[in-house]
């Protein structure tokens, strides 16, 4: 069962070459974090290889899949390489699926005409096959006849939902092992989260338990330093992350009439980007990160500042996990 209380991770961004992965899972465990998490995103490295190397290049970190597209793999087949992972690492593998990017899903010919279906449906099906179950399933996405994975993992990995609106999270709630909420995730965001997975949570057959990863940048020192980077999360699909925020109004405002990314990121209150980052001295960042774990985030996961050097960000991710922990 995969329930953390107050873990601490770090993301590897996807701009790291594959070459540097090595080196840097093995700094965030020497580091002392939690967790090491990963992304897929297209085109850069793909999750499975590069978790794969992560898992094996340490021994006591975590290393999480944030997140898999889930309709660019067979569910078969995403739930044979997570088993073959969970297997050769036990305890150590956390799966993730979503929806995967609109624009690139449709690029590689793979958008589905339901992805609420199609995520659903796979969420369902990955971890059936992870338990050891024969699967027979005749759906809108997915269609499996009888299919049984012959090395079933013993230890089974949770199977999370990276996932933000309201049907997507009931969704996450009913089917998946956990919610992956992706940048920024002010505690507002998790609160507002939280409601709509219990509304999944409800439903008949919903997991027992249900665990809630958020990603922020980390800023340790000068908050100015994240000032860009946050400007460039606040995307149209980010709206529902700022909406419980008490300067969300004026934030939106700016977000809708900025013609540039510039333009947005000169905007932005030194106030508002503290509450869209863990950022300012060390006192700081510890007090946002144990907001985010009271607000229900299990796990937070500090992601470097994609423009700096990404061993910096780690090593201002491990400071703030060992004062955290004192």
């Amino acid at each position: 069962m995969y329930a953390p209380s107050s873990s601490v991770g770090v993301r590897i961004n996807r701009e790291q070459p594959p070459a540097r992965l090595v080196e840097l899972a093995r700094q965030a465990e020497a580091a002392g974090l939690d967790e090491v998490w990963l992304v897929e995103d297209c085109f850069w490295a793909a999750g499975i290889a590069t978790v794969a190397t992560a898992l094996a290049a340490t021994s006591t970190t975590k290393v999480g899949i944030g997140v898999l597209p889930a309709v660019a793999r067979n569910p078969a087949i995403a739930a044979m390489e997570l088993a073959a992972l969970a297997e050769l690492h036990p305890g150590r593998l956390i799966g993730g699926l979503g929806h995967g990017v609109a624009s690139w899903m449709r690029q590689i010919g793979a958008y589905p005409a339901s992805p609420l279906a199609a995520l659903e449906e796979t969420l369902v099906a990955v971890r059936r096959l992870l338990a050891g179950d024969r699967v027979t399933a005749q759906g809108r996405h997915v269609t499996l006849d009888e299919v049984e994975l012959v090395f079933p993992p013993a230890e089974v990995p949770p199977v999370l939902a990276g996932v933000r609106r309201p049907k997507s999270l009931a969704v996450a709630g009913s089917s998946a092992d956990g919610t992956i909420l992706a940048e920024p995730s002010p505690p507002e965001f998790v609160r507002t989260a939280l409601s709509g997975i219990a509304a999944g949570r409800s439903a008949e057959g919903a997991p027992d338990h249900h665990a809630v990863v958020t990603y922020n940048w980390l800023a340790l020192g000068d908050l100015e330093r994240a000032r860009t980077t946050v400007a460039e999360s606040l995307t149209p699909g980010s709206r529902v992350q700022v909406e419980g925020l008490p300067f969300a109004s004026e934030l939106l405002e700016l977000v809708d009439s900025a013609s540039t990314v510039d333009e947005l990121a000169a905007g932005l209150r030194p106030e508002w980007i503290s509450r869209l980052a863990v950022c300012g001295d060390l006192d700081q960042c510890v007090a946002a990160v144990r907001s985010l774990h009271e607000a229900g985030s299990g796990s937070v996961v500090l992601l470097p500042l994609p423009e700096e050097p990404p061993e910096r960000g780690i090593e201002d991710a491990g400071r703030v996990a060992a004062a955290l922990r004192r």
